[in-house]
């Protein structure tokens, strides 16, 4: 098993800079591979359930689209789907790239408007591009976490 903690950085990796940036979407290139192995085989949409065992806290399906596939990159879409009011609701509906070449993970895009009070604050706190940049990859690595942790996984064949 491989953890963020083997990638040794080929630069000072300070939090809000441009190295650590990098040093974390190769730590979430890792922790996405841990739970969609062979991703680059992949084409369509999977959901993924909470396989923790704990029947008192189950957690939301994780639903999982490829949205675009190619032999270097895929851009791919993870995000849970909650009913408010009758609709159904995407978030945080976080949008990646993957780089197979350079193994690393770029969350591009996510939810324009947020329902969780956490996540809006984020979103108002960090104007500058490099901010919004570390405050998505930081969402999607400490996500990443919690999903391996629940047992998601999305096994080759579900897709």
């Amino acid at each position: 098993m491989f953890a963020d903690s083997y990638i040794v950085p080929e630069c000072i990796a300070r939090p809000g800079s441009f190295g650590g940036l990098m040093t974390l979407y190769e730590a979430n290139y890792i922790k996405l591979i841990q739970l969609m192995p062979k991703l680059s085989d992949r084409t369509g949409s999977a959901v993924s359930s909470d396989n923790a065992g704990d029947n008192d806290n189950f957690d939301c399906d994780l639903h999982l689209t490829i949205e675009h596939q190619t032999k270097f990159t895929c851009d791919l879409r993870l995000t849970y789907l909650f009913e408010d009011e009758g609709r159904l609701v995407t978030e945080p509906d976080l949008i990646a790239r993957v780089y197979y070449d350079a193994r690393m993970v770029e969350v591009y895009s996510w939810a324009d408007g947020h329902r969780h009070e956490v996540l809006k604050s984020l979103s108002r706190q960090c104007r500058r591009g490099l901010d919004q940049c570390w405050v998505r990859n930081i969402m999607l690595s400490k996500w990443l976490d919690y999903l391996q942790e629940r047992g998601y996984f999305f096994p080759l064949f579900s897709l």
